[in-house]
């Protein structure tokens, strides 16, 4: 993760992962197991989207809450609850209607559920095996008079969702995970989904140096970069320095219409 001491840092670099490899190496047999894994995938899945779904069926298998970043329930709990303080402190109202990009297995969609008004969640993902275990979450938590909508979808052009209707979209740890043209295309359409005074906030892993991929599975990007590319589509992008203080790596954007 990207914090205040590695945002230089080149992870795809070899003399990098020599030096994390010496100082970590109970790690090395994990990541060796994880590459030949994703090299497998990435030869029988050449596109991003059927990739990532591979890597997300995978990963859901063996524990969902591991498969969208914590490593204990505990911690899936702390950061759903994070995402959801965050966004109530910043402009998040039970009358919103929310866009959750990348829902996942509700990790912050059940807190946003319970908070929204009746109908006003709808989460999407580009995995149906995550999607089965955020149906599991909603049950558990007795949310089902909520009414959310989780919806499979196969890119982020959004052209299933009606146009000037969300006051608030939501995408954490997505573009962490994607490549530019991905970023790019969502943000060539989100505008159009986005209601007057509406706003969307996501997260990425922020470098300071060199922008690079590490697998096809982390994505590193410079803040100028995403902020140029969100102008590109006349959209204002600035960064939410208040965010950084939270126990988080990634850092946040907050996106609206110029």
């Amino acid at each position: 993760m990207a914090t205040k001491k590695n945002l230089v840092a080149n992870r795809a670099a070899l003399t990098h992962k020599v030096r994390y490899a010496l100082g970590h190496p109970h790690r090395i047999a994990p990541y060796v197991k994880r590459a030949a894994r994703d090299r497998w995938l990435a030869f029988k899945h050449p596109d991003h989207v059927g990739y990532y779904r591979a890597v997300m069926a995978s990963d859901t298998r063996r524990n969902p809450e591991a498969a969208v970043g914590s490593r204990t329930h505990d911690r899936w709990l702390a950061l759903g609850k994070m995402q959801f303080d965050y966004l109530r402190e910043h402009g998040l109202t039970p009358q919103s209607r929310m866009l959750d990009i990348g829902c996942g297995n509700l990790r912050a969609g059940w807190h946003f559920i319970n908070y929204l008004d009746a109908g006003n969640y709808y989460g999407i993902d580009i995995s149906p095996d995550i999607l089965i275990a955020a149906k599991q979450t909603l049950t558990d938590h007795g949310l089902q008079t909520k009414l959310p909508h989780l919806t499979i979808t196969q890119d982020l052009t959004l052209d299933f969702l009606p146009d000037a209707h969300f006051d608030v979209v939501h995408a954490h740890s997505v573009f962490s995970h994607s490549p530019i043209e991905i970023i790019d295309e969502c943000l060539a359409h989100v505008g159009r989904v986005l209601a007057p005074g509406g706003f969307f906030d996501f997260t990425f892993d922020r470098t300071t140096g060199t922008e690079h991929q590490v697998l096809r599975e982390d994505f590193y990007y410079r803040t100028e970069t995403l902020i140029a590319l969100a102008a590109k589509h006349n959209l204002q992008a600035r960064f939410m320095d208040d965010w950084e203080t939270r126990n988080h790596g990634q850092s946040k954007l907050r996106v609206t219409a110029a």
